[in-house]
């Protein structure tokens, strides 16, 4: 056997116990107490828990955006992405007018594949149908293991948005290839007329990004698209939700019977609208922005009880000087925050403080993001998987800080975040990536993920 673990709890969506984790060839090949083999490396994990990788479903690496590009390319960004424990992540590759959805995933491939430091997939955003040749094409996308599609329900302006016919075009090939549609969610018309009135009376700050776009423009929109799928009985994936009344939309259709999935982010669970009041307000600025209290403690009830199914990021960070254009003016501001080191960390640190249990941790960051987008090799620790393993110490304290980071940005939203508990060791496909706060893979280690349509449930 190439490695072995032992003595540690693992931990899945649904239970735990103690076992040991033999690897060979990457794979899972045994599990169980006290196995009596040899192993090329032995760990110890007695007193630590063993988990399945996590899986960040939701990242914007090297993506153009407010005049700049994102500040974590794909080295950096799957680096630290090791560095918290996730070991496979989703990226969001924009299609434009006269594109194609394979030339483009080709070309981010080629990259990865020099870059990447964990696996990685896409879900690829369609901007344009190019006159119905993209919905031909999806088909030999979803054969070549692009099973997701993206449609910006906002950024009128910027060209991104897809009006509902396209919408309804989208949702309806997808659930005929057995694919999903994920959908970002807010309302452009009123975020517009929103901004203009506000710079109109000189209200520049960073808290008129939220109050330009508050609960009502993100609800709106989240319960334009779950009717659309409703009625057209197909899946649906809702990123990043942010507000209660959307949120309820969703857990009235799931309970319904609809095949919606909704996602949230951990700046949702930890931060209020209240952050843009602050003079570095500017730094949380994302799309949606963090709505109010009343909101946090609906995704933290719908985390609970079973009504949100994962926790993504939404990594997409800038520079702090980037950041500064809009202190003056909101609109100027790159929207986006980091969140990719801190995904795992922060949720397991939930499970350590009793908000969640550390099952429901596993669920949301592995097992369910690995079963909605047909990742069939990951999301679990069990025989025959890809050994994406994670060693967490439950005591472990942490306070995280840009200093300690790995991504390529000069500021955090989580500074001086205190964790209490923290991964110690991450393996990718059974080598090791991560050990005690440093990276010790190697560019390139990462492997694209050829998912699997229609097997969501």
């Amino acid at each position: 056997m190439e490695l072995l673990i032992r003595n540690g709890t693992i931990i899945t969506a649904k239970e735990r116990f103690m076992a040991d984790i033999a690897v060979n060839e990457g794979k899972i090949a045994l599990l169980g107490r006290d196995l009596q083999i040899e192993a090329n490396r032995t760990v110890d994990a007695a007193g630590k828990l063993v988990l399945p990788g996590a899986i960040d479903a939701h990242t914007h690496l090297a993506m153009p955006f407010g005049g700049t590009v994102s500040a974590d390319g794909y080295q950096s960004g799957t680096r630290a992405a090791a560095c918290g424990g996730v070991t496979t992540v989703f990226d969001y590759p924009i299609q434009r007018r006269g594109g194609t959805i394979l030339e483009l995933i080709a070309s981010k491939k080629a990259i990865c594949e020099q870059e990447a430091c964990v696996d990685y997939a896409f879900h690829c955003c369609i901007t344009d149908l190019n006159d119905g040749a993209i919905l031909s094409e999806m088909a030999q996308a979803v054969a070549e293991g692009i099973t997701s599609f993206k449609c910006f329900l906002v950024y009128k302006k910027e060209g991104m948005m897809v009006d509902d016919a396209t919408l309804t075009l989208l949702l309806l090939r997808a659930k005929e290839l057995g694919a999903i549609i994920n959908v970002h969610a807010e309302n452009p018309d009123l975020i517009d007329l929103n901004t203009r009135r506000f710079l109109a009376e000189g209200k520049t700050s960073a808290w008129y990004h939220y109050l330009s776009r508050p609960e009502f423009v993100e609800a709106e929109a989240d319960k334009r698209a779950v009717h659309w799928a409703t009625h057209l009985n197909a899946p649906l994936y809702l990123v990043h939700m942010a507000d209660k009344e959307g949120l309820e939309a969703c857990v009235h259709a799931k309970e319904s019977g609809a095949e919606v999935y909704v996602e949230t982010c951990p700046q949702y669970l930890e931060y209020t609208c209240d952050v843009y009041k602050r003079p570095d307000g500017r730094n949380f600025v994302c799309s949606p922005p963090m709505k109010g209290e009343e909101s946090r403690l609906a995704l933290w009830h719908a985390l609970n009880t079973g009504f949100i199914d994962t926790v993504a990021t939404d990594h997409c960070p800038f520079q702090s000087y980037e950041k500064d254009w809009g202190r003056d003016d909101f609109t100027k501001i790159p929207n986006g925050c980091a969140g990719v080191e801190n995904l795992y960390p922060y949720m397991l640190d939930a499970a350590n403080t009793g908000k969640i249990t550390f099952e429901k941790a596993v669920e949301v960051c592995a097992t369910n993001p690995a079963r909605i987008f047909g990742c069939r090799e990951k999301g679990s620790l069990a025989v025959g998987k890809d050994a994406d393993i994670v060693i967490y110490d439950p005591n472990k304290d942490f306070t995280i800080s840009v200093e300690n980071m790995h991504s390529n940005y000069d500021h955090t939203i989580w500074e001086g975040k205190r964790l209490h508990g923290y991964p110690v060791q991450t393996y990718l496909r059974g080598q090791l990536v991560y050990n005690n706060g440093a990276y010790v893979g190697a560019p390139g280690q990462g492997r694209f993920v050829k998912r699997v349509p229609g097997e969501r449930n």
